[in-house]
């Protein structure tokens, strides 16, 4: 395959990203109504810690594990971020 095969393939692989963000980003939303009508904190440290050690462990490389945290780190926050904003 030659360089623009290979940029096509990272194209789809863009899209599903971008599509499977979304739809964790709707599960978010979700999640934020029922905590909030049960009067949960947006925050939930235990599950964050739980998020990460589990997509580190599901990791086969060749991404690090630490490159891996760092990439949920941000989605996550990303989420608590919906969640705090379509709370309010």
């Amino acid at each position: 395959m030659d360089i623009e095969d290979w940029r096509r393939q990272i194209d789809e692989i863009d899209a599903a990203i971008v599509e499977i963000l979304n739809r964790r980003m709707t599960c978010s939303l979700e999640i934020g109504k029922i905590k909030k009508a049960q009067g949960k904190p947006v925050y939930a440290p235990e599950r964050e810690m739980a998020i990460l050690n589990r997509v580190e462990r599901l990791n086969g490389g060749p991404l690090s594990g630490s490159a891996l945290q760092r990439i949920f780190q941000q989605i996550i926050e990303e989420s608590r971020r919906l969640e705090q904003e379509r709370s309010e």
